[in-house]
């Protein structure tokens, strides 16, 4: 029975260990699931719908797959006309050089990619969940040809490449893919879209662990069973045939145990085997059922909960960065060429009349400073403008708070540029955001200071006229600039915080009474302050308040008081003025972008400067 028992175990081992790497190999499930599409469109938009994108859990990887684009022949050279049934030479060489078909892929937002698409005819896939493949439905548009979609602020991620393009992403429903080739020839016309599978076994590592306690088990019982064999074939002795008494055999092959008596030494010790591969049995199967059920509830399932659906926003913070990093990248590239035109693709507003003056300033003068530099490198702050239901809608804004890292001198002295807040807009889908406003905060750092919502829920924008606020942002305008050319005479001076107000300091009633008591009696100085050409910015803060943004004007009008006198221009103004002395009066216009803290409607709070930044933006002749 012990050899029995040893070859049942050793059965049971073969068979648990070949069933478990049977599982492992040759009947392994597959690891993905790959979906295919041939497209025969002219369209040169694709756009893989966010549906078709989940039609299995899992990362999605995308592999696209472009033509081949022959390349342009130079022009034939002129030839006289062909005789009378004579062949004319071809027009396209067959052994013309070819190259391969460009493709940039995309993703983003699904209505927003749909805004980017607009009018222009597009190939949109979708997915047949009953026959488990792509559906392609081809839209009609009255745009044949689409702008280069890479580089984009639009999007989440984009991809560009030439041939072929593969990327991984993992991306919700509402997220969608967009794929293009230059803009102008068809789409790509392969893809596939590919998910992983669950692929464990966890039954085979039982197997397996199973199969291996069996085996030895097995050895053990075959073990034992040599070793009582053994015993069984002891010496034995055979009587002498004698007529006398029989004597009792040594050895007898059935040891009765008498009532009360001990078991035999023997017996025990043989128990005593058998015990030890029970106990080795049972720990081993706990050992393996233990494994397997580890390893199927490493990741369990979450319990569904009612999640609330987040606003849309005009960006993510991921989004931010990248936008904030090319805008970075950009001026910087303008500020060392002096190049307007490259710094208009990124600033609009008061912020590129600054730069164009600055750079019109940095061509005439030494070593004028181009400021404020935007710098690319830390984003603090991101608040998105809160979009409404339907999502689609443009202009977009977004405030930020920017700042560039600490510079150490020669002397190992370590300085820090103030946070700069930045007002971003992004006037239609195809368009990327430009800097409309650049303030160097002013605040100290152990004010007060607003607190905003976080950037996944993001802010409204107030209009300038709105009365959820103690003064309407258009009022605060007018009342400030009023401030700084009158002071505290003006009626608007209670509503502001005079304390920590550097810029009344600076340009304030008082500078100006001492900058016009300096100039001599042969001319005079005049100041006009206004509200500057500009939108004004009002995003809404966590206490009812609003973080407005706006543009005031201040002119300086300097004209000779005696006749034949003249006055002269400083560099800067004489920059822009194209004269460096006039006799009828010079007039140099200064741009000042204002960051305030308004309270919510109701408050006896005042409104709180929170940083500003100032700068030549114009200069003439009087006439």
């Amino acid at each position: 029975m012990r050899f029995i028992a040893a070859i049942v175990f050793f059965v049971i081992a073969v068979v648990g260990v070949g069933l478990g790497i049977a599982q492992r190999t040759v009947w392994a499930p597959p690891d993905r699931v790959t979906a295919e599409l041939a497209l025969e469109s002219a369209a040169t938009v694709t756009v893989i719908d966010g549906s078709a994108l989940n039609a299995y859990e899992g990362r999605q990887t995308i592999d696209i797959v472009g033509g081949v684009v022959a390349a342009p022949l130079p022009e034939p050279e002129p030839s006289e006309t062909p005789a009378l049934g004579e062949t004319p030479a071809p027009t396209v060489d067959p052994n013309a050089p070819t190259e391969t078909e460009a493709i940039t892929a995309a993703y983003g937002r699904t209505s927003d990619v749909m805004a980017w698409v607009g009018d222009a005819s597009h190939n949109l896939v979708t997915w047949d969940a009953e026959n488990q493949v792509f559906v392609t439905e081809t839209v009609s548009g009255t745009e044949s040809v689409v702008p280069q979609p890479y580089g984009g602020d639009l999007w989440y991620g984009d991809y560009q490449g030439e041939g072929q393009l593969a990327f991984t992403v993992n991306v919700p429903d509402d997220v969608s893919v967009l794929i293009v080739s230059d803009g102008t020839l068809p789409a790509p016309q392969q893809l596939s879209v590919t998910w992983p599978l669950d692929a464990t076994t966890p039954f085979s590592t039982v197997l397996i662990l199973g199969g291996v306690a069996a085996l030895i088990i097995g050895l053990l019982l075959l073990l034992w069973a040599l070793l009582h064999m053994r015993r069984q074939r002891g010496p034995r002795r055979k009587s002498p045939k004698m007529p006398k008494v029989p004597k009792p055999s040594r050895y007898r092959p059935v040891i009765s145990r008498p009532l009360g008596g001990r078991r035999p030494k023997g017996r025990r010790a043989a128990s005593r085997i058998a015990l030890v591969p029970a106990l080795v049995v049972g720990g081993l199967l706990l050992t393996a059922c233990t494994g397997g059920s580890a390893s199927v509830l490493t990741s369990p399932s979450p319990v569904p909960t009612d999640a609330v659906d987040a606003p849309a926003t005009a960006v993510t913070e991921n989004q931010l960065k990248r936008i904030v990093l090319r805008v970075g990248q950009t001026l910087l590239q303008a500020d060392t060429d002096l190049d307007a035109a490259l710094a208009e693709t990124r600033l609009a507003g008061p912020a590129l009349a600054l730069r164009t003056a600055s750079y019109t300033i940095a061509d005439d003068v030494d070593g004028f400073a181009i400021a404020p530099l935007i710098p690319s490198e830390e984003v603090q702050l991101t608040l998105p403008e809160r979009l409404p239901a339907e999502g689609d809608t443009w202009p977009r804004r977004v405030f930020a708070i920017v700042q560039s890292p600490a510079t150490v001198d020669d002397e190992g002295v370590e300085t820090q540029a103030p946070p700069l807040a930045l007002l971003l807009v992004q006037d239609d889908p195809r368009s990327n955001y430009k800097v409309h406003y650049a303030i160097t905060v002013t605040l100290p750092e152990d004010a007060e200071r607003p607190e905003v919502a976080p950037a996944s829920l993001g802010a409204p924008l107030l209009p300038a006229t709105t009365p959820l606020l103690a003064v309407t942002p258009e009022a605060v305008a007018t009342g400030y600039a009023d401030v700084l050319l009158r002071g505290e005479a003006s009626e608007s001076f209670p509503l502001f915080q005079a304390e920590g107000d550097t810029l009344v300091a600076q340009i304030g009633a008082a500078a100006k009474a001492e900058r016009q008591a300096a100039l001599p009696s042969t001319a005079r100085l005049q100041f006009a302050n206004g509200v500057g050409d500009a939108e004004i910015f009002s995003f809404v803060t966590n206490d009812g308040g609003a973080l407005v943004m706006l543009y005031l004007t201040e002119s300086e009008t300097v004209t000779p008081t005696e006749p034949g006198a003249a006055v002269n221009a400083p560099p800067a103004v004489a920059s822009l003025a194209g004269r460096t002395q006039s006799t009828s009066g010079i007039i140099a216009t200064y741009g000042l972008q204002i960051l305030f803290s308004v309270p919510a409607v109701g408050s006896d709070d005042p409104i709180v400067l929170l940083g500003y930044t100032q700068g030549l933006v114009g200069a003439t002749e009087v006439d």
